[in-house]
């Protein structure tokens, strides 16, 4: 699914003249009880579990998804990527290992991240790195970058921080609107499962977005799915009634399980029913 949605996003405009991939490295701690979550131990008393997460910026397609325990560090993650060369990659000072950020730049990777120095970072790092000292006048704040890229305007690199944010704004959807902050078991599985499941349904979301070229938000769309599970109409059809603010699809095809009375079947012209179907209902209203 994930090879599916992000040629879709591809064209997306960042509103920065770059060709190359650009991607925002976080992790997330969904905190659990200690009592009934043992295997998760984070502190000495509390449980966790952290979903970390490398997130496509064209799109905010996640592209990469690693679910551990809250005693992982962050900086571990890196040694999970597998490197695409000349893509961006946006992160925290979580991140900072020299050693592991050299590793990166040999591949042909270019980073971003918050500025930390020291005669460690010289021996772990023996290339030149470029070090931008920006200050936000709105909030009065001043923040220091590093990259390895010494071509793009230190604006852009200031500007490429600004866009990490939207790997908080997944994280907050997801647990917000697919529920992975309750679980419906407690083993290390279930959690994992919960998890899993939520994720290809927000990669879903985004492709049927896409695809019906709609201008609802991706809860809109989730919650039309949700809602209308069992009509009978065109995901197509049913997007474009209920962004035209029209009836959400025909009543006499939505499916009730705990209706038990004699319904009529209404036929469609332009969308027949099967006689088979029809045969059984009028037996089922004879027997009544």
């Amino acid at each position: 699914m994930i090879r599916t949605a992000r040629p879709l996003y591809a064209d997306e405009d960042l509103g920065r003249d770059l060709d190359n991939a650009v991607y925002a490295l976080d992790a997330s701690t969904i905190d659990l009880r200690l009592s009934v979550f043992p295997w998760a131990l984070f502190r000495s008393t509390e449980s966790a579990v952290k979903l970390q997460t490398l997130l496509d910026l064209q799109g905010n397609i996640p592209t990469f998804i690693h679910i551990s325990d809250g005693k992982l560090h962050d900086v571990n993650v890196l040694d999970l990527l597998i490197p695409e060369p000349g893509a961006f990659y946006i992160m925290d000072r979580g991140y900072v290992d020299f050693e592991r950020l050299f590793t990166l730049h040999r591949t042909g990777r270019f980073f971003r991240t918050i500025a930390l120095s020291g005669v460690k970072s010289v021996r772990d790092y023996p290339q030149p790195l470029r070090r931008i000292r920006y200050h936000d006048v709105q909030t009065s704040k001043t923040f220091n970058f590093l990259t390895n890229n010494f071509a793009i305007p230190a604006q852009t690199v200031a500007d490429l921080y600004r866009y990490r944010w939207q790997v908080e704004l997944f994280f907050k959807w997801i647990k917000q609107h697919l529920r992975i902050k309750s679980f419906f078991g407690t083993s290390e599985n279930a959690v994992k499962s919960q998890i899993w499941i939520a994720i290809p349904v927000y990669i879903l979301v985004a492709i049927i977005k896409k695809r019906l070229d709609s201008k609802s938000d991706f809860y809109t769309i989730l919650q039309i799915l949700s809602l209308t599970l069992f009509e009978n109409i065109l995901l197509a059809l049913l997007v474009t009634r209920m962004e035209s603010g029209g009836d959400t699809a025909y009543s006499h095809n939505r499916l009730n399980l705990f209706d038990n009375s004699p319904r009529t079947v209404v036929v469609n012209p332009e969308n027949p029913v099967n006689p088979v179907l029809l045969k059984y209902c009028d037996e089922r209203s004879d027997e009544r």
